[in-house]
């Protein structure tokens, strides 16, 4: 996907770094010269020069075939106007905006903003979720400590679907949160189930990431 950041504050400069280590083609407006320069000497040539509510440095960007616009500035009027032209003049699908003012959020939203965030993980949870093919989301890493929050859709055919958490091993540093079903949040007990569709979140450290999908493959179940 082609995603269009405006604004390299520390917002912009790591959810850009993060988007372009998954792969994604991403490029960045800022009008801050040094945060242009620092750009492209850590992560390439995504960087351009502008007043990114300025439809200059839009049309230089190719706006008009991003999928989604992220206005991460720390102007909540900028960020407002942003995504509206990308909409209206560019035709953008997806916008999505900091707020940085809770108080504007329902400005926002009557003004047609399609999604608005006011923390960086949550602005790389929500632009993965517009990404279909990315079936773990990282919804939070905790670098620092070693920790993610990772989410994952328990698939058809799964061999866990109808067993009991008690059936199941996980390890220590392994956490199974939360469930989502039918739009309802569920806290997993012994006696819980698996559902087909569930969207589960777990808790863990990073080496064991991949526990999720261990687990619908019916690995963690215990030996009977």
């Amino acid at each position: 996907m082609y995603i269009i950041i405006v604004g390299a504050g520390k917002i912009g400069y790591y959810l850009t770094k993060h988007l372009l280590s998954a792969g994604h083609e991403v490029a960045v407006i800022e009008k801050n010269a040094k945060k242009v320069e620092t750009i492209i000497n850590d992560l390439g040539g995504v960087a351009i020069q502008g007043d990114g509510s300025d439809a200059g440095p839009m049309v230089e960007a190719g706006m008009n075939r991003a999928d989604i616009v992220v206005a991460a500035t720390g102007d909540d009027e900028d960020n407002l106007i942003i995504c509206q032209m990308a909409k209206k003049k560019f035709g953008v699908k997806r916008t999505i905006a900091r707020i940085n003012n809770p108080k504007n959020e329902h400005i926002f939203a009557v003004l047609g903003i399609d999604s608005t965030v006011s923390y960086v993980d949550a602005l790389v949870a929500q632009i993965e979720r517009e990404i279909p093919a990315h079936s773990l989301i990282h919804l939070l890493r905790l670098r620092d400590v070693g920790a993610s929050f990772i989410e994952k859709q328990v698939p058809a055919g799964s061999p866990v679907i109808g067993m009991p958490m008690h059936e199941i091993t996980f390890p220590d540093q392994f956490l199974l949160a939360l469930i989502i079903r039918n739009g309802k949040a569920l806290i997993p007990k012994g006696t819980t189930t698996l559902e087909e569709g569930d969207q589960v979140i777990a808790v863990t450290v990073l080496e064991y990431e991949d526990h999720l999908d261990r687990l619908f493959r019916g690995e963690l179940v215990k030996k009977r």
